[in-house]
C-alpha cells in the first residue's frame, strides 16, 4: 500500500485530499498533455481507483476515531468483556484495493476478543469484501474460475487466485434456496395458466463426485486403445443436473393446423402459441428428481396458494419425472395435467418413418405430418396401432422395424399424457422449450466448458448462481444474502444484538 501525507488534525480526509491534488496536478501537467486518450484513460483509471481506496480508508479511520466505548459487552459465552483496547486492526481486500479496518477490541482474560464494530460494518469472516465476493460470484457464473480471477483483477486491480474465486462463489450461493423459500411473488389472475417443466442435463464430474452406480461403472471401465476412445467409450463420467421451471402463460387456443402444415397444402397464417411470463428456474446436481420437482411445486404454490388456477406440467416422457410430478401433486391435493413434449413425439414418428421409407424419400415427410396431425387430434392410440399394423403387413423383422416398434411403444405407454386435443383447445403449451433452453444456457454453456471436471459443491454453487441470475433475481438475492451473512457471522457472537445498517 502506498503511503501518503499523514492525516492532519481536524481533517479526516487529508490523505485523499492530498492525493486528489496530486492527481489534478498531474492531469494539468506536461506529462499528461503528451498522452493519447487511451493512455490517459488507463492511467486515470488506476489513479482514480487509488483515490477511491484512500477515501474508503479515510472513512474507515474516521469510523474508528468516532467509535465510542460500550458498556456491558458480552460474547456468545455470556462473559462480559471488561477491558477495551483501541487500534485492533484487520485487513480487508475491497474492489478498490487493500484496506485496513481499525476498531475497539473488548477483552477479558481467558476468552476471545469481540469487536462490535465488525457487526456494524457487517465484515466478512475472511479478508475479501462483499463487493469482491459479489464480483467473483457473477464472473464465476459467467465463465471458468480462471477467467473469473482474471476479470476480478482487471476490474479491481486486486489479485485473487482461482481457488479463492471458487470458494467465494460457493459462499455466495449459500442462501439461494432460503431466498426462494422466503420469497412471495405477487398473485396472478385465476385464468392465467401455471406451467411447470422438468428435465435433466449431464455434467462431467470428478470421480469422487459421481453417484455410486456411475462411480462403479467408471472404476470398472477400461479403454481398449491408449491413444483414443473406441465407439461407446467415455472419457468423462457424468452426473445428472436436474432442472425445473415454473412460469405463467395466458391461454392461447390453437388447432392442429397451427402446429403442423402437411407438405404441399400451402402455408396458412398460424395462431400464436402461449407466451411464457415470469419464468423461474432452479437447477441442482446434488438433489434428485423428486427434490427438484418439490422445489418447483413450492414455487408454484407461492404463486397460487389457493390452488385456483389451472396447473399444467410438461415433461419429455421421463418416467421418473412423471411419477415425481404425480406423487407431489397427490401429496398436496393439487390437480395437475401432465402433457408430454410434442417435439419428442415428433422425433419418435420420424424413427418410425425410417422403418417405412428410404432415407431422403419425400414420402417420409408427408407420412410424418399426417401421423402428427392425428396425434394432435387426440388419436395417438390409433396411430400406434396403424404403425404396428403396417410393420406387420410388410413383414418387417428385426432392425427393420425397430423405429416403428419404438414409436408405437412410446405412443402406447404415454397415451395418458398425449391429450393434445384438449391442450390445444384450452390454450396450453405442448412443448418443453423453456426447460430445454434452460438446460443449454444454465448447464451446458457453463458446465461443459472444454476440459471442465466438477466437484459436487462447486458445481452446485455455479448452477444455483446461474439460475438466480437467469431469473433476474440476483440483486435482490444479494441483499438477502448480506442480511443472512450478518445473522450467521455476527448475531451469535454477542449477547446483545447489533443491527445491520441500511
Amino acid at each position: 500500500m502506498t503511503e501518503y501525507a499523514p492525516q492532519q488534525a481536524g481533517d479526516p480526509f487529508a490523505r485523499s485530499r492530498a492525493y486528489f491534488g496530486q492527481m489534478a496536478g498531474w492531469l494539468a501537467g506536461d506529462e499528461a498533455a503528451g498522452l493519447t486518450h487511451a493512455e490517459l484513460e488507463e492511467q486515470s483509471g488506476g489513479r482514480g481507483r487509488e483515490l477511491t481506496r484512500l477515501l474508503f480508508q479515510d472513512h474507515l479511520d474516521l469510523r474508528a476515531a468516532r467509535e465510542e466505548r460500550r458498556d456491558g459487552v458480552a460474547g456468545a459465552d455470556g462473559i462480559a468483556r471488561t477491558r477495551v483496547e483501541k487500534g485492533h486492526s484487520r485487513p480487508l481486500a475491497t474492489v478498490f484495493g487493500q484496506a485496513r479496518v481499525s476498531r475497539m477490541a473488548y477483552r477479558v482474560p481467558g476468552a476471545g476478543n469481540v469487536h462490535p464494530m465488525d457487526a456494524e460494518l457487517n465484515l466478512p469472516e475472511g479478508k475479501h469484501s462483499h463487493g469482491l465476493r459479489k464480483l467473483a460470484a457473477v464472473e464465476s457464473a459467467r465463465g471458468s474460475h480462471e477467467d473469473a480471477a482474471v476479470a476480478v483483477t482487471r476490474v479491481t486491480g486486486v489479485r485473487i487466485g482461482k481457488r479463492q474465486v471458487e470458494e467465494l462463489a460457493r459462499r455466495a450461493a449459500a442462501d439461494v434456496d432460503a431466498f426462494y423459500a422466503d420469497r412471495r411473488p405477487g398473485p396472478s389472475p385465476d385464468d392465467v395458466v401455471l406451467c411447470l417443466q422438468a428435465d435433466g442435463k449431464g455434467v462431467v464430474m470428478l470421480p469422487g463426485a459421481l453417484r455410486p452406480a456411475t462411480a462403479k461403472a467408471a472404476a470398472s471401465g477400461k479403454n481398449k486403445l491408449a491413444t483414443r476412445l473406441s465407439p461407446g467409450e467415455k472419457r468423462g463420467r457424468k452426473r445428472m443436473a436436474e432442472l425445473a421451471a415454473v412460469y405463467d402463460c395466458e391461454p392461447a387456443p390453437r388447432t392442429p393446423a397451427d402446429i403442423i402444415t402437411p407438405p404441399g397444402t400451402g402455408k396458412k397464417e398460424r395462431s400464436p402459441g402461449p407466451k411464457a411470463a415470469g419464468k423461474w428456474l432452479t437447477a441442482s446436481v446434488t438433489s434428485d428428481i423428486p427434490a427438484v420437482i418439490t422445489a418447483a411445486f413450492d414455487e408454484a404454490e407461492r404463486r397460487d396458494p389457493g390452488h385456483r388456477r389451472t396447473w399444467v406440467a410438461l415433461a419429455d416422457g421421463n418416467r421418473d419425472q412423471i411419477e415425481a410430478i404425480k406423487a407431489e401433486a397427490a401429496r398436496r391435493g393439487i390437480t395437475v395435467t401432465i402433457v408430454c413434449d410434442f417435439v419428442h413425439v415428433l422425433e419418435y414418428c420420424w424413427k418410425a418413418a425410417w422403418s417405412f421409407f428410404e432415407p431422403g424419400d419425400p414420402g417420409a415427410e408427408a407420412w410424418v405430418a399426417a401421423q402428427a396431425v392425428k396425434i394432435l387430434q387426440g388419436k395417438a392410440a390409433q396411430v400406434a396401432a396403424g404403425i404396428r399394423r403396417r410393420a406387420t403387413t410388410y413383414s418387417y423383422q428385426g432392425k427393420e422395424r425397430e423405429g416403428a416398434d419404438a414409436c408405437a411403444g412410446y405412443l402406447t405407454a404415454k397415451k395418458p399424457y398425449l391429450d393434445y386435443a384438449t391442450a390445444l383447445a384450452e390454450g396450453w403449451p405442448i412443448a418443453t422449450g423453456v426447460i430445454e433452453g434452460a438446460c443449454r444456457h444454465i448447464v451446458a454453456d457453463r458446465m461443459s466448458i472444454t476440459g471442465a471436471r466438477w466437484g459436487l459443491e462447486g458445481a452446485e454453487a455455479v448452477l444455483k448462481l446461474r439460475a438466480v441470475i437467469a431469473n433476474g433475481d440476483f440483486d435482490q438475492y444479494w441483499r438477502y444474502h448480506l442480511r443472512r451473512e450478518h445473522e450467521r457471522i455476527h448475531h451469535g457472537r454477542y449477547r446483545q444484538s447489533f443491527t445491520l445498517a441500511a
